[in-house]
């Protein structure tokens, strides 16, 4: 649900009623959720009279876009031919 709001608020400032409109939920989840991402960082609120409009912090956009960036490059580079897993639980299993 997070990662919907996140997404809905990369498009547009959005405050918890249109938030809770567009994504089918209740506007006392909505503010919980924000309550969490706020805390987190991930977004900001600006007061607009009696409702607050969210947005992405621009910080943790760019530190998510980096994350993905390396998630990426490490996913080019990994053995996708390899048949079994490596595990511990192989190696244990194997020597038995």
């Amino acid at each position: 649900m997070r990662l919907k709001i996140f997404q809905a608020v990369l498009e547009r400032k959005h405050c918890v009623r249109s938030l809770s409109k567009k994504l089918g939920v209740s506007e006392s989840a909505i503010s919980q959720h924000m309550k969490v991402m706020k805390e987190a960082g991930l977004v900001y609120g600006e007061k607009y009279g009696y409702h607050t409009h969210y947005l992405p912090a621009q910080e943790a956009v760019d530190f998510l876009a980096g994350q993905f960036q390396q998630m990426q490059q490490a996913s080019m580079v990994v053995d996708r031919d390899m048949t079994v897993c490596q595990c511990e639980y192989r190696k244990e299993k194997s020597k038995k």
